[in-house]
């Protein structure tokens, strides 16, 4: 990992441009010319996919499908006898894990219903609580499976109460999908599952297709492709912001165990090789042996290949004079996960003001945020936590205003409306109230 040793050098690499790719990696350039046929931009390329998948809809699916992930389907939706049959692939052991991550996970957005979120009436005014009438969750797929994101996106959702819980994610061979996927989607309630991913899913979630009814929103974290489908279709349906590839910085001193800093740190690179992994600290010698360790840790891993161009490329190693100006550079960086690795690390939770999660010492490393801590673990990404929170019950509900005035409310207030809107030259919205004000002074 390249080692920094100059705050002002360290300010200018965190300092965040506005959503860009950057330089595509040569696989997904090559990639694109694999299914199109000639050179696409990322851009391009998605752009395309979304008009397809909107015009001809499910025939869009399964052309894409063959296309981008080889897999010839039959059919989209995924049976019931299908996700029974998966329990009898998965480990009791998993099964297991997957109900008490589950449980951890409503229990603290349970937590939130109870003390965050309410309807009131008051004063002639109020509002309604409602949740969505239909969310679609996307779930990687591809080289990994991932159950846990099923549980972190689809739980939050239930608890707010929303009707029906679509989940997307790609296929594998011969169509199947992977069985801890489908136990998770059992165990959190999912309402239908699909075998469909990529940029087409989104589209599809979005627009709806013969056999993918039209969602009110789209959550959960995807590739660059699927970044690029929900910016592309906001507006059409709701998202729950761009979750792109993930980020963790570490903020260590000189009590932090370097080996456990490399793996917390390989423990991300792992997931994508746009994957960014920084150490900020304190001390020089850490960083070198975290520098050391990281290298001595990439031969184990299996994922090994993915976590060395994720650390070679984007990964960093800041070196700076105290703990001020590591939080100042946290705080410009404003990083999706942020680990304390620091002597009392609970005392600098107030100097903390722009990350997504918090992960407080030694015994709260980032992989128990990933599986079993309870909060979910999407999270904002590219400096978005400095105004989004992560995934919540809150994403899934919906105010509605109320005005359920009074005629002495009317007017009180009436007056002063009418000298508003004509100040503004809307002279009928004036009207509007004035004829109920003089239609009420002949009854009196």
């Amino acid at each position: 990992m390249k080692i920094i040793r100059d705050f002002q050098t360290a300010r200018a690499v965190l300092r965040r441009s506005p959503f860009e790719l950057g330089e595509v990696p040569p696989q997904i350039k090559q990639g694109i010319i694999g299914i199109f046929g000639e050179e696409l931009t990322p851009e391009e390329a998605v752009a395309r996919i979304i008009a397809e998948v909107r015009d001809k809809r499910d025939a869009a699916l399964f052309e894409y499908t063959k296309r981008i992930d080889g897999v010839a389907l039959k059919s989209l939706e995924v049976s019931k006898e299908e996700i029974d049959k998966a329990y009898k692939k998965v480990n009791k052991e998993l099964i297991s894990a997957l109900e008490i991550a589950a449980e951890r996970v409503r229990s603290f957005h349970l937590t939130q219903m109870r003390h965050g979120f309410k309807g009131f009436m008051e004063g002639g005014t109020g509002q309604i609580l409602r949740p969505l009438e239909r969310v679609g969750i996307y779930v990687p797929g591809g080289t990994a499976c991932y159950p846990s994101t099923v549980l972190m996106t689809a739980i939050p959702a239930k608890v707010a109460g929303v009707k029906e819980v679509i989940l997307v994610t790609p296929p594998r061979r011969g169509g199947a999908i992977p069985p801890p996927t489908l136990v998770a989607a059992d165990i959190a309630k999912v309402d239908l599952v699909f075998r469909v991913g990529g940029a087409q899913a989104i589209a599809a979630l979005a627009f709806g297709t013969e056999s993918i009814p039209k969602a009110d929103k789209i959550c959960g974290p995807g590739n660059i492709f699927v970044i690029l489908a929900k910016r592309m279709v906001f507006g059409v349906v709701d998202i729950d912001g761009l979750p792109g590839p993930t980020e963790t910085v570490i903020l260590a001193d000189d009590s932090a165990d370097a080996a456990l800093c490399a793996a917390d740190l390989l423990a991300q690179a792992e997931h994508d090789v746009l994957a960014t992994v920084f150490l900020i600290t304190t001390s020089s010698k850490l960083a070198d042996e975290v520098n050391s360790e990281v290298e001595r840790q990439l031969a184990k891993l299996e994922r090994a290949g993915i976590a060395r161009e994720s650390v070679e490329r984007r990964g960093k190693i800041i070196v700076v004079a105290n703990i001020t100006q590591a939080v100042d550079l946290v705080n410009l960086y404003a990083p999706e996960h942020l680990s304390l690795m620091v002597h009392t690390p609970s005392s600098y939770m107030r100097r903390i003001r722009n990350a997504g999660a918090i992960f407080v010492g030694e015994s709260s490393p980032e992989t128990l945020g990933d599986y079993v801590a309870g909060p979910s673990h999407v999270i904002p990404t590219e400096g978005t936590a400095r105004f989004r929170s992560p995934l919540g019950v809150s994403d899934f509900l919906k105010f509605t205003s109320v005005v359920a005035l009074s005629e002495e409310d009317l007017e009180a207030l009436g007056p002063a409306a009418a000298t508003i809107a004509r100040a503004e030259g809307l002279t009928a919205h004036a009207r509007a109230v004035e004829a109920r004000l003089k239609k009420k002074s002949r009854e009196g």
